[in-house]
């Protein structure tokens, strides 16, 4: 049941990190943006993903990309659980 499931580091490397997210119905992500290229994969549930000024809703088996420095934002539509994944960048 994903209302007792926690967000979690699955995987960090030198050059990627995943992790699952679970966002519950009406929780929120609020804006933010991370240097590298990052994967959004909605695995159950349905989410809203606000990027560059629009919005997309992922439902399970969604997945979308977004490119480095891009602010965005995620909000739980349904109870969801949703894999992330970051290429990271070394400055």
């Amino acid at each position: 049941m994903l209302a007792s499931a926690r967000t979690t580091a699955l995987f960090k490397a030198a050059d990627i990190e995943v992790m699952r997210l679970i966002l519950l119905a009406g929780s929120a992500v609020p804006p933010h943006k991370v240097a590298g290229d990052i994967t959004i994969q909605c695995i159950e549930g349905k989410i809203e993903v606000i990027a560059d000024g629009s919005s997309r809703i992922l439902q399970s088996g969604q997945l979308m990309f977004l490119s480095g420095g891009v602010v965005h934002s995620l909000a739980g539509i349904e109870d969801a659980s949703v894999l992330v994944t970051i290429a990271l960048r070394n400055s």
